[in-house]
């Protein structure tokens, strides 16, 4: 058994959690060179492959070399180090950022152009647009641009993460006699990146935008009278942006992040991107400048920070350059009973995002918050949004007296500061606000509401595989779990006074709870697989989840393929898991959806000898979930519905036209079945849902 077990623990047999992140990043950037997608959609996956890489960057790159920093270089079950990893990571990287601006440049921009969506270059302005862009230069860029020398007097300015910004050569002597420095200039965060061209410059019927870069490389020689320009080339560095919050020593979590929040800007220097033709003295220099090595420059054919196209998606009011746009459906329970607290209690209800709409969810919330019989409300909060319709609702239930309870997730990434602005909101209506367990982020999606009712309280319980955020409500594929079943509510219950207040490990029947035997649960549950299967009793795996990297998880599929477990998993992200390898994973086979919507639930299913049993989750299969993450996995009981999720899967597995398939070679090829009736996931459910 010991030599099987380190058999299953071959580095070859797992891939790097790094270069598996950037496959995803390949797949969504395909989509956007595809002829069958919209173009402005093309647009939009585009940018997301574009932010999907910052990010990237921001963090596994930004971790990676703080660890080379630390002298911390322990290996992961692949057998790379930090220094084999960077350098495999920038090699996929640069590759990455090539092919982003070859879709752009090739692809993109000429499809948008023949529709009449156009990115002008200096060089195709005319006379018209020549003046009309030395004006909104002269009257709305130059007032607020501050240029900066480099000499002993003026140090090499601050630089912004991601922010935009020019190193520029210059001839000539300055008014004290010297010699004329190279200068910086930042453009201000107030100014927009993209510009539209006005109708009576652009002409009618047209969306011609231009680059901020653009205007300011085309007159930045207004910035230095009297000197020539002998060149000015686009910059923009990328820093490590995790937050290093001490959580033992803060005595306040919420004051804690505040104070990184504003270091996050100027944290260590990860990547340089330039812009193609800048001399290669000038990269040279700022490498230097930022302590990167050539591996860290990307030199780009383009405006840097091609994800500011973004803008023109809302900008342009095109119908026939997107998606159609639809309407999501509702659970006839609802209207039939009259409301959502009174459907809730004739059965369970699961309601799948987008197809299905987020408002069951705020109508629990406002039914409970005007409700006189509803004596409490408790609610995490991960990611919600500004000026969240959630957040409202919570804040007239407190005002309405009801004992509001919110676990506010500081440490959501990216989110802090809005997280920051709706706990103070919600403090200053009365509501209780605390920010979960230190050193925990409270990741699970928990809605409770409490009610009295013939002399009893009885709970209302929504369970969620996405985040309470009304918006990625509308572009994000979750299922949430609408019910009042009393084991869930109690365990609800001793999930939520885990989070506000020091206790024994709860004790759950119907949730199971991470850190508290999530990991040991989905071991057992796949363990028990195998074990039908040795016997020859039915036995499947299918997995529905946006990542896969834990290496016992892993060891333990690998294990139950050996046993003839027949194992589908569908891995929106990152897989660190290789299918197909004779021996150890024939059994498996690994797909990734990626389409209009952004596939972001998880859903386990396993036969158990005929009686299946289906759970929805928070917590995909890695090691912050089980391990350093409040998450919470609950089983779906009610037949119908767990026919409907086993529909879904089959539905998924059925894809033909929106999924990719992994090889034993860890990669990806996009399913073609020629011949066979097309079957596209996404496109079957909004027919159908809404």
């Amino acid at each position: 058994m010991q030599d099987a077990a380190t058999d299953l623990q071959r580095p070859e047999l797992y891939i790097n959690r790094e270069l598996a992140a950037l496959e995803f990043n390949r797949r969504v950037l395909e989509l956007a060179s595809d002829p069958g997608v919209p173009p402005l959609e093309r647009l939009r996956f585009l940018c997301l492959s574009c932010t999907s890489l910052d990010k990237f960057f921001e963090i596994r790159v930004g971790g990676l070399k703080s660890r080379l920093e630390r002298g911390t270089s322990y290996l992961r079950r692949d057998g790379l180090s930090p220094t084999e990893t960077l350098a495999a990571v920038s090699q996929a990287a640069h590759e990455i950022v090539a092919e982003q601006y070859r879709v752009f440049n090739e692809s993109l921009a000429p499809a948008l152009a023949a529709s009449n969506v156009r990115f002008l270059a200096r060089s195709e302005w005319n006379r018209a647009q020549s003046r009309w862009a030395r004006r909104y230069f002269r009257e709305e860029v130059l007032p607020v641009l501050t240029p900066i020398g480099l000499d002993p007097a003026h140090p090499f300015p601050r630089i912004l993460n991601k922010s935009l910004n020019f190193i520029v050569e210059l001839v000539g002597l300055d008014s004290f006699g010297r010699e004329a420095p190279l200068a910086v200039v930042q453009a201000p965060r107030s100014l927009p990146r993209l510009i539209r061209i006005p109708p009576s410059v652009a002409g009618t019927g047209r969306d011609d935008f231009v680059f901020l870069s653009s205007i300011i490389h085309a007159f930045v020689d207004h910035l230095f009278p009297g000197l020539d320009v002998a060149g000015c080339y686009q910059f923009r560095v990328t820093r490590n942006s995790d937050l290093l919050v001490d959580d033992e020593d803060a005595e306040d979590l919420l004051r804690a992040v505040e104070g990184e929040l504003a270091l996050r800007r100027y944290g260590d220097e990860v990547r340089l991107e330039v812009a193609q033709g800048c001399p290669a003295h000038l990269p040279r220099f700022l490498l230097n400048r930022f302590g990167l090595g050539p591996e860290d420059l990307y030199e780009v054919n383009g405006p840097v920070n091609l994800n500011r196209l973004s803008q023109v998606i809302a900008l342009v009011d095109r119908p026939d350059l997107k998606y159609p746009e639809f309407t999501p459906g509702q659970p006839r329970e609802i209207a039939r009973a009259g409301g959502v607290v009174a459907a809730m209690r004739r059965g369970e209800m699961l309601l799948h995002h987008p197809y299905q709409g987020f408002a069951p969810v705020l109508g629990l919330l406002r039914e409970a918050a005007a409700d006189p019989q509803v004596l409490a409300i408790k609610q995490t909060l991960y990611r919600t949004g500004p000026d969240s319709p959630v957040v409202d609702a919570l804040v007239d239930a407190a005002r309405a007296g009801k004992e509001v309870t919110v676990v506010v997730e500081l440490m959501a990434r990216f989110d802090e500061a809005e997280n920051i602005a709706l706990a103070t909101r919600l403090q200053a209506a009365g509501a209780h606000v605390v920010y979960g367990v230190v050193g925990y982020k409270t990741h699970a999606k928990m809605l409770m509401v409490v009610r009295r009712e013939k002399n009893r309280l009885r709970r209302y319980v929504h369970l969620g595989t996405g985040n309470y955020h009304p918006e990625t409500a509308r572009s994000y594929a979750d299922y949430g779990l609408l019910t009042c079943n009393s084991r869930i509510g109690r365990d609800v219950h001793r999930a939520m006074m885990l989070l506000t207040s020091p206790g024994a490990r709860p004790t759950t029947r119907a949730l199971t709870v991470a850190p508290f035997g999530l990991h040991e649960r989905i071991l057992e549950l796949i363990r028990r697989e195998a074990a039908h299967a040795a016997a020859g009793r039915p036995a499947r795996i299918v997995a529905k989840l946006n990542a896969l990297v834990e290496p016992e998880v892993i060891e333990a599929l690998y294990a139950a393929s050996g046993a003839g477990v027949s194992i589908d998993l569908v891995v929106r992200g990152t897989c660190c898991l290789r299918p197909g390898v004779p021996g150890i994973s024939d059994n498996i086979r690994v797909r990734s959806i990626i389409g209009r919507f952004l596939e972001h639930a998880r859903v386990f299913s396993f036969a158990n000898d005929g009686a299946e049993e289906i759970y929805l989750s928070s917590a995909d299969w890695m090691e912050r979930n089980f391990f350093s993450r409040i998450e919470a996995c609950f089983p779906v009981t009610r037949k119908a519905l767990r026919r409907r999720l086993a529909a879904d899967l089959a539905l998924d597995l059925s894809d033909n036209q929106q999924a990719w398939e992994m090889g034993a070679h860890g990669r990806w090829e996009r399913v073609k079945e020629p011949g066979r009736p097309a079957v596209c996931a996404q496109a079957i459910r909004l027919a159908t849902l809404c």
